[in-house]
């Protein structure tokens, strides 16, 4: 490795996209390491010390919001980007009180990821659509911020919301609508 690489960690739990993101910053210098799990994720970042990281939200079972914590808990500097195919408001508020400087959705290219590693503060900046979200969407939001005051726990957030388990599991596992 040369001294001036700087180091990037992936942590995403689909491979393919996973070592699509790992050749493309390779190829642009970066020193790169990646996990697909969690317990991958805790070893890579004691091993690797990544400067910079790119979190998947959801990791097979597991949450990705506790890796932030992880990541700054090592290195305070170390710069995160939140990247998940089911992005909600209230993940990506949460993200970034964790000390994610980005929340982006996927599919996010290196480019997208470069760019949003170049900002120096979060992003709060959202501005609110004109058009106000549909009913599907609203639920989606809504089922999302019962889930993290839950902490991730399916079950106790079926409960809170009324619903079977595994009725939401299913509402989770779809991509949520854009509005």
């Amino acid at each position: 490795m040369e001294d001036n690489q700087q180091r990037i960690l992936i942590i995403d739990d689909d491979e393919i996209y996973c070592s699509v993101l790992c050749d493309a910053f390779t190829r642009r210098g970066f020193d790169v390491a990646f996990a697909c799990d969690e317990q991958q994720a805790i070893e890579q970042i004691e091993r690797f010390e990544p400067e910079l990281a790119v979190v998947d939200l959801r990791l097979e079972q597991s949450s990705g919001l506790h890796l932030i914590k992880r990541l700054k808990d090592n290195d305070e500097n170390t710069k995160i980007i939140m990247l998940t195919g089911y992005a909600s408001i209230a993940t990506a508020v949460q993200a970034v009180k964790l000390g994610a400087i980005q929340y982006l959705t996927k599919p996010a290219n290196a480019d997208e990821i470069l760019a949003a590693l170049g900002q120096s503060n979060a992003d709060v900046d959202v501005e609110p659509s004109q058009q106000p979200l549909s009913v599907k969407r609203l639920e989606w939001e809504h089922m999302q911020k019962i889930l993290l005051e839950c902490e991730g726990n399916i079950s106790e957030a079926a409960r809170r919301l009324n619903m079977h388990r595994r009725t939401l599991q299913r509402k989770l596992a779809k991509r949520p609508v854009r509005q």
